[in-house]
């Protein structure tokens, strides 16, 4: 087989791929025998049928499809392999001479990663904010926790703010109650919002019994958007009675002796969290300055393809919200047209930092092992909410693993820029971002179910 390549453009390469009758005999070979199990000739078993009876029989020209559909996919990705070429999309074929017995030749144009030259990242300077924590944030964590231990008790008043109401809801629009518009013993925190426009106002005043209608709008179902009736009913008001901030209360919430030492644990965690914000910054604001040094021409294929899958990523969330683009874009203050920009704007920028990330993996001669692609499958099942096992399964069977390898390389190339890098605080202190993962975060590796469950208690208190 001989092959060339022609650069139609700086992302679309066209092979041009000239085959000798020879390599296609096992291929041509292989489509006779199919075509003798899938035909009946009087006089042959099934199978047995010769190739000229199969030749008189069904056509040259049918075996000839037949061997070269099965023989391209092959010869294909010889040629790429060849001329060392990475496609980003499926080709565009065509067989430009057949000479039976003597050659074929073929045209294959594709969309192919673009060349890139790395600018030197050593040194690149960013400043990120510095980590703050306020005595207002450690109240606001520890008034959570004290939220988690307190005790409700039911009163005979008017429902007033955080006091917990149990409520029904029925949305009627010209009189008629609206198909799933009925809520029945809902539980609901006066004030707290979250809920339909209108609701706290309703609630606050009401007592157990006492019932007020209000107009709003529902967030999903057929009428969303539209303006009904609402009237919700109090069966029951509840007042919350937080526990006292003192050291009983330290030892029962927690794993701490004192009120100072639990106090100190909250800020502990809150700069925690903090800094892997301020690394997580810091990545982003490197590579966006190194993307800036660096023109890096983007196959308009695979930039259409991430722009529809996008799309339809957002169209999904949006109809499992119950809510419409139209109300969307009115959240956002956004016109579909700035909307449609800056989504294109984004897939650009995430595609180029694709490419420039996979040109400092092949200059950095970065590998990825077999734990690491085994601890990000893992992070990547846990992400999504996944057995492990079946999201693993799921890859492999769909073929997504190459995918997967580029993910944890792309992550040790970002990890290389921003270890290379100058960063500071705004107050002038150097930020140590050593040891960053391949998953984008600083630090050693943890255990993922204990720092699971430390969000989880961050976020509660």
């Amino acid at each position: 087989m001989k092959s060339a390549v022609e650069t139609v453009g700086p992302t679309r390469a066209k092979l041009t791929v000239e085959v000798d009758f020879e390599e296609l005999k096992p291929s041509l070979d292989a489509a006779y025998k199919r075509i003798a199990q899938q035909i009946t000739i009087p006089g042959f078993r099934r199978g047995k049928v010769p190739p000229a009876i199969i030749d008189r029989q069904v056509g040259r020209g049918a075996v000839l499809d037949e061997a070269i559909n099965d023989a391209l996919p092959r010869l294909y990705t010889e040629a790429l392999r060849e001329n060392e070429l990475e496609p980003v999309a499926q080709p565009e074929i065509d067989i430009t001479k057949l000479d039976d017995n003597k050659s074929l030749e073929f045209t294959a144009e594709v969309d192919v990663k673009p060349e890139v030259t790395v600018p030197d990242y050593t040194g690149l300077e960013v400043t990120v904010d510095d980590v703050v924590v306020t005595d207002e944030d450690v109240d606001t964590q520890v008034e959570a926790l004290r939220e988690r231990f307190a005790s409700l008790t039911t009163v005979e008043r008017a429902a007033g703010d955080d006091d917990f109401v149990t409520i029904d809801l029925l949305a009627k629009q010209d009189g008629e109650p609206v198909e799933g518009g009925e809520v029945s013993q809902m539980n609901y925190q006066v004030g707290k919002g979250g809920m339909i426009d209108g609701l706290d106002e309703a609630l606050r005043g009401l007592s157990a019994g006492e019932s007020a209608t209000f107009t709003s709008q529902l967030v999903g179902g057929d009428l969303v958007g539209q303006d009904v009736e609402v009237e919700v009913t109090v069966t029951e008001v509840k007042e919350q009675e937080l526990p006292e901030l003192d050291d009983d209360f330290a030892q029962t919430a927690s794993e701490f002796d004192t009120v100072a030492e639990l106090r100190e644990d909250v800020r502990v965690r809150l700069e925690r969290g903090k800094r892997l914000e301020q690394a997580a910054v810091a990545r982003d604001a490197a590579l966006e300055k190194l993307l800036d040094q660096v023109e890096i021409p983007l196959p308009e294929t695979m930039v259409t393809d991430e722009l529809n899958a996008r799309r339809q990523s957002i169209e999904q969330q949006l109809m499992f919200a119950g809510m419409t683009m139209e109300a969307y874009l009115d959240s956002e203050e956004q016109t579909i047209d700035e909307f449609e920009a800056d989504l294109e704007k984004r897939v650009r920028d995430a595609v180029a930092a694709q490419f420039l990330l996979d040109a400092v993996a092949k200059k950095e001669e970065i590998g990825v092992d077999q734990q690491e692609l085994s601890d990000h499958l893992m992070r990547r099942a846990q992400q999504s909410g996944q057995n492990p096992q079946e999201f693993i399964n799921h890859m492999v069977e769909h073929n997504h693993l190459p995918d997967m390898v580029a993910e944890v390389l792309r992550g040790k190339a970002l990890a290389v820029i921003v270890e290379s890098a100058k960063v500071t605080d705004e107050s002038g202190n150097e930020v140590d971002l050593k040891n960053l993962q391949p998953d984008g975060t600083i630090g050693e590796p943890v255990d993922e179910t204990a720092e699971t469950d430390e969000a989880a208690e961050s976020d509660e208190g």
